[in-house]
């Protein structure tokens, strides 16, 4: 019994330690005489009823009593019952079985409530830094630790196991991805010993591990020299296109001795990191579907006429549309004001942008992660990466990756886990010499105060690269990192060394998962370039490159299977060491860029939706027009355009149908019973102006212009909202032109311009009077 109490054993009560035969059939036995019982008496009472009020003895009194007597007889027996429940109760509390039970609990209640003991080699735990586990928001499964008490016997039987949660005391670490595994530091390679990661895969079957997409600008002193040679060919080019937002970084050294890369900054760099974080801002917003030459000009403007955040705050929100009006997507602009709004009132930024990406990313609205790292790596020399669709490009044919970097969320995810490591390297290299210096500081990955303006010009040189030479069609002769190019080596070994090399065999669980087979690449490259020349792809095609890609597959897992591929006489085996051992010809230069464009793998556009709708241009006798808002949310949100009506697919072709569509809705939007009460003149159709194409990214619009004449008292009777609260109001013809409207919409506006300046439009009668 003492080593019971001196052990966590915890007996099992889920067994009775009674036995119930007796009482069970002390039950059975009440239950059976009850019921007889009952039933005898009812009976008795039935027929004693019976005999007194229908018998020949109706004079003779009945037994009363008996019949009593007998219904309480009947009725005792759920009592006895109960009675026998409560015997049986207490007969458990008393016996020695259920003492020993509660004193056993007692004791493991009291053993869990000490310290308890550690093992050899290992401190002890207080018990005040440990509880019992029980399910928390703020907890996950990895909070949750096992532990095993120790105070048990030997002759006693294993402990029981039981959860404790432990209170995390800072932040924990977080778990390795397989992408840090992949492109975190590797000492042989980095170093230049080991196996070279420099041999190329088969070009044609392109048979590698994951490990082939380890960026080779990672890879030692050759990986230092090309990231060199990248920065030094950007601070030759970063001032040929004419970006007034490219501005020397500001150092903050060089405004005081006490100034510190992490805030609070002293007043003077405080106001200029201020003002170029929201230059940068503004810049990264307007680039957003926008060409540099279109958005430089925009951006002069724009900063000109609000210098800093504070000022944009301040301006009205239709100010902020009409300086936006022709770059698009407005959505941008309302987005961009309502963060300077909020930039400006949070009682942490006060007008200043946050220097970590992730907090940029998730305390401004509307910035992203690439904007938030442009921002942290251009303004305050953060290792931030930034990543746009020509850095994707370009990373896609430097690590080899033939895949979507479009919708594939496992190659994009990838892609800015290597752009992550490739800024974090640059950092931490000391200069741009390609020497073998080492690195200013040591494990700079959670040091915020490393500050320098290398991760800003690494970020823009990779985006300049894109957009400048390594385009869709490449410029592979100009580009100054074709050393560290898995396309271009790949390219260059079907253009010089006949493009079979001699391979290792590759494990198939180490296969790369992340690339399309090559003659998927090759059936995408063939149908864009039918779809840019205008032919649509045919139905074969599309077979076909399903038919490849099955057949591609299996090919390659017998490549696995049976080992490496071999080429085909002399070419068997013929490698070069670098791309640059040989002079190349025009014709093999093609070639290597013909393989590289293939990079990263092209995805077919589906058909773009079409869209007909009818533009109502209202001009009533005093020459205003009639305008009206857009929805807050949606296509072209919150910006002025004339009364609408979207077409349905029977009425698209027909003029005459338009025209009836066209005058039931104005028909609408002024009451028809009012029209038709009054005079002939009051609303007039006067013609089809013509058709407005406009193209969207995801709609093709055709844009139907219908000119109506309204007279003025009419015309003052129309609300000016309509039944869902947008606002609309009547507006002179400068008014208009000044308005903030769509380009489209601008486009119908010029044709209602030029039928009321040559005043050539016909008065009909108003198709409501017969």
């Amino acid at each position: 019994m003492g080593a019971n109490l001196s052990s966590t054993e915890v007996v099992d009560t889920s067994k009775d330690v009674t036995s119930p035969t007796d009482l069970f059939a002390a039950y059975v036995l009440v239950t059976v005489w009850g019921c007889v019982l009952y039933v005898c008496a009812m009976i008795f009472t039935t027929c004693a009823l019976i005999d007194r009020w229908m018998g020949p003895n109706l004079d003779k009194p009945v037994n009363l009593f008996s019949v009593i007597a007998a219904f309480l007889l009947s009725s005792a027996w759920p009592a006895v019952l109960v009675l026998l429940s409560m015997i049986q109760e207490q007969l458990r509390e008393d016996s020695p079985e259920r003492v020993q039970i509660t004193q056993a609990r007692a004791a493991a209640v009291k053993v869990s409530s000490r310290p308890k003991r550690a093992p050899p080699g290992r401190p002890s735990r207080d018990a005040s830094t440990t509880r019992v586990a029980s399910p928390s928001p703020n907890a996950n499964e990895d909070e949750y630790r096992v532990h095993e008490d120790a105070d048990s016997d030997d002759g006693a039987r294993a402990p029981k196991r039981r959860k404790i949660a432990v209170t995390a005391k800072g932040p924990r670490p977080k778990a390795p991805t397989k992408w840090d595994q992949l492109f975190g530091p590797q000492p042989e390679l980095d170093a230049g010993t080991g196996v070279s990661p420099w041999q190329p895969c088969d070009p044609h079957s392109r048979v590698h591990p994951l490990s082939y997409h380890r960026p080779l600008l990672l890879a030692g002193p050759r990986g230092r020299a090309a990231r060199a040679a990248l920065l030094s060919w950007f601070d030759g080019v970063s001032t040929l296109r004419g970006m007034p937002w490219r501005k020397p970084w500001i150092d903050p050294s060089t405004y005081s001795l006490s100034s510190s890369p992490s805030p609070p900054y002293p007043p003077d760099l405080r106001a200029a990191l201020e003002r170029r974080a929201y230059e940068v801002w503004v810049s990264e917003v307007m680039l957003q579907q926008t060409r540099v030459a279109v958005a430089a000009g925009y951006w002069d403007r724009w900063v000109r006429r609000w210098p800093t955040v504070h000022d944009l705050a301040a301006a009205h929100p239709d100010d902020v549309l009409a300086a936006w009006r022709g770059l698009g997507y407005y959505g941008r602009a309302r987005r961009l004001h309502e963060a300077a709004r909020k930039v400006v009132a949070d009682p942490g930024m006060r007008g200043l942008l946050p220097a970590e990406a992730a907090t940029l990313e998730a305390e401004v609205p509307g910035v992203g992660r690439y904007t938030a790292g442009a921002i942290s790596a251009i303004v305050f020399g953060r290792a931030a990466p930034m990543v746009d669709g020509n850095v994707l490009r370009v990373l896609s044919r430097q690590m080899g990756v033939l895949g979507d970097v479009k919708t594939d969320r496992a190659v994009i995810g990838m892609l800015w886990a290597a752009a992550d490591a490739l800024v974090r390297c640059v950092a931490l290299d000391t200069g741009d010499d390609g020497g073998d210096d080492e690195p200013a500081a040591q494990g700079s990955h959670g040091d915020d105060t490393m500050v320098s303006d290398r991760p800003g010009r690494w970020g823009q040189a990779l985006m300049e690269l894109g957009s400048t030479i390594c385009t869709p069609k490449p410029d592979c002769a100009s580009c100054p990192i074709t050393s560290t190019c898995r396309a271009y080596q790949e390219g260059y070994q079907l253009a010089v060394a006949g493009g079979r090399v001699t391979e290792s065999p590759v494990d198939i669980e180490d296969l790369c998962t992340l690339c399309e087979p090559w003659e998927i690449a090759e059936a995408a490259d063939e149908a864009v370039d039918e779809e840019a020349a205008g032919k649509p792809k045919s139905k074969s095609t599309v077979a076909e490159s399903t038919k490849k890609k099955t057949i591609s597959k299996q090919l390659n897992l017998s490549a696995f299977a049976f080992g490496a591929q071999k080429g085909d006489g002399e070419a068997s085996g013929k490698t070069t060491s670098s791309p640059s051992d040989a002079t190349l010809t025009a014709v093999q230069l093609e070639r290597i860029v013909e393989h590289a464009r293939k990079f990263p793998l092209k995805v077919i556009k589906g058909p773009v939706r079409e869209e007909e709708t009818l533009v109502c241009a209202i001009r009533r006798d005093s020459g205003d027009y009639l305008i009206q808002r857009r929805p807050e949310k949606g296509l072209l949100a919150g910006l002025w355009e004339f009364p609408s009506y979207i077409l349905k697919d029977e009425t698209k072709n027909e003029a005459q149908a338009r025209r009836k569509m066209a005058v039931g809705f104005v028909g609408d939007l002024f009451g028809r019973r009012a029209i038709k009460a009054g005079s002939r003149s009051q609303l007039r159709y006067s013609a089809e102006l013509g058709s407005v194409p406009w193209l969207f990214s995801h709609l093709k619009l055709t844009m139907h212009v219908q000119l109506f004449r309204v007279d003025d008292k009419t015309a003052e009777s129309l609300a000016l909202e309509d039944s869902s609260g947008r606002p609309r109001r009547w507006a002179s013809a400068d008014s208009v032109e000044k308005e903030t409207m769509g380009t489209g919409i601008r486009l119908c506006w010029a044709l209602v311009k030029k039928v009321a300046a040559t005043k050539s439009h016909r008065r009909s009668p108003s198709p409501y009077n017969e």
